[in-house]
């Protein structure tokens, strides 16, 4: 219900921006397009826009924040887009991007807003306006093929549950969070819960419909295999606007296995992320167990949860035999359906039981940064590492294995490459609640991030691109003009050898970089 009413009124905001932006001359423009691309916008039908100079008094700031998560970019001294545009049909996308680029507007697009640094909220450059896909949401589920088509703007959350009311036979593997945008997980590959026994999100990409750099909307074979290729992985707002993705469900078991188990006391936490690492990586694939270290003194904690695709007794024996240490006991397990589990990790991880609502009430400012792992890291390395978060109270340090399917799936399939050989991968993420710890938060998470060096991959010291880091480094902005060489800074960490084919994609299909931001995939011509 709380979304209807949003809906609602956003719905009548915008009519009302719109309606304020039919009256001329009575305000002034940032740039000079900004009253041809008003004017095109409404020509064209697009009537939910809402603009900068001229909405009503907080209409604005409600729509631009409400899927913005990261509070840092919610700051005063950030960039703020002149307009955000909401499509309500794949039309008006259509039209939306052909005005855009005729009046020489840079466009963000936005899915679920979850972009770690703001990249579908924020740009380098002042002449940007954001395309919000939130009113395109539409999940259509055919079992009869065992496909479903789900809308760009549509959450996770939304996903599950549209397969929940049509079978409890089948499932997705994508993320734990029910309130990301598919859009921007399913552009970056999409790792979750069933990762070891499925593999990625974008694995079970069979076709998608892409507004491209001419405003047509094309499907796979209209876009062709290599763009295709591309937009399953190489990361969200390089290629076009993906208005919907067709996918293939896959199969779960009558019974899933949830768990939540949590222990203190650095000592005992690392004996058991030390154990976590021989274990969960080489474990059956039908098996995940991530391992979450929290910060914090007197001493750092740890819970180990995740989901096993069988019965509770079968999954007892797993543990008992393979992870002895793990300590399980009754209340720690739950017996239940695919979506029940999905439904029990994310109360778990502080998010609410209705899938169908996107809103996050609970915001935070904070920085994450990323690593994989090839070989296991010392005791030694580890109790340091403990010591480090037991400087910061808000940290947290999350580890999910790879392996099982991931080990069968060749690098080079899509341009997540983090496959065989890579045991884990690592969130880092510090929060804050006051704009006025942003460098001290943001300086200690550089010094850990510093310290696992020794610890994890190397050249290239892989990322994930989900959890996007401007660390890494940037493309410049003004249509960029960023060197090969210079790109490769982050692009390799991301995307190791497939970050080349990507370049060359891109040039291919979008020459004009006119789909770009911070970390897009650059154009050609390059040094």
């Amino acid at each position: 219900m709380a979304i209807l009413r949003f809906s609602k009124f956003i719905s009548l905001f915008l009519l009302f921006s719109v309606a304020n932006m039919c009256i001329g001359n009575a305000h002034a423009s940032e740039n000079a397009n900004a009253q041809g691309l008003i004017s095109c916008l409404i020509g064209g039908g697009v009537k939910n826009v809402t603009a900068k100079s001229y909405s009503a008094p907080g209409a604005y700031d409600s729509l631009l924040n409400f899927s913005l998560q990261n509070l840092r970019y919610a700051e005063k001294s950030v960039l703020k887009p002149y307009a955000v545009i909401v499509p309500e049909s794949r039309e008006q996308v259509q039209k939306a991007v052909q005005c855009c680029i005729v009046n020489e507007w840079q466009i963000l697009v936005r899915s679920g807003g979850h972009s770690y640094e703001g990249l579908s909220s924020t740009a380098q450059d002042p002449d940007f306006v954001i395309i919000d896909l939130m009113k395109l949401d539409r999940v259509d589920v055919d079992m009869k093929s065992k496909t479903a088509w789900v809308e760009s703007g549509a959450t996770v959350g939304q996903l599950y549950a549209a397969i929940a009311d049509k079978t409890s036979r089948y499932g997705f593997p994508a993320g734990v969070c029910p309130t990301i945008g598919v859009g921007g997980h399913f552009s970056g590959g999409g790792l979750g819960l069933l990762t070891r026994r499925y593999g990625l999100a974008a694995d079970h990409v069979i076709n998608a419909l892409l507004v491209g750099k001419d405003g047509k909307v094309v499907d796979r074979k209209g876009m062709g295999m290599d763009v295709f290729w591309a937009i399953r992985g190489g990361g969200g707002g390089s290629f076009g606007v993906v208005l919907a993705w067709q996918i293939r469900l896959v199969k779960v078991p009558p019974k899933v296995t949830v768990f939540n188990v949590n222990r203190a006391g650095s000592d005992n936490v690392t004996r058991l992320v030390q154990r976590w690492q021989e274990f969960a990586p080489h474990a059956h694939k039908n098996l995940f167990v991530r391992a979450v270290v929290f910060g914090g003194k007197p001493e750092v904690k740890v819970t180990l949860n995740g989901m096993f695709l069988g019965s509770l007794h079968k999954f007892v024996k797993l543990v008992n035999k393979g992870f002895p240490e793990m300590g399980l006991v009754a209340g720690d397990c739950k017996e239940t359906d695919w979506i029940g589990g999905m439904i029990y990790t994310a109360v778990n991880n502080g998010y609410s039981a209705d899938f169908r609502n996107r809103f996050l009430p609970t915001k935070s400012y904070f920085k994450i940064k990323s690593d994989f792992v090839t070989s296991p890291i010392s005791t030694l390395g580890l109790a340091e590492a403990w010591k480090i978060m037991e400087e910061q109270p808000n940290s947290i340090m999350i580890l999910a294995p790879l392996g099982g399917i991931m080990d069968q799936i060749p690098s080079y399939q899509l341009p997540f490459p983090h496959r065989a050989g890579y045991l884990y991968d690592i969130q880092y993420v510090v929060t804050w609640d006051n704009a006025a710890n942003d460098n001290q938060s943001m300086a200690w998470i550089r010094k850990f991030y510093d310290y696992m060096a020794p610890h994890v991959s190397k050249s290239p010291r892989a990322a994930y691109v989900n959890y996007i880091d401007l660390d890494l480094g940037t493309n410049p902005g003004n249509h960029g003009g960023v060197s090969m060489r210079q790109a490769k800074l982050w692009g390799e960490r991301y995307f190791g050898g497939n970050f080349e084919r990507l370049v060359h994609v891109k040039s291919k299909f979008d020459p004009r970089n006119i789909f770009r931001n911070a970390q897009s995939i650059p154009a050609l011509p390059y040094e």
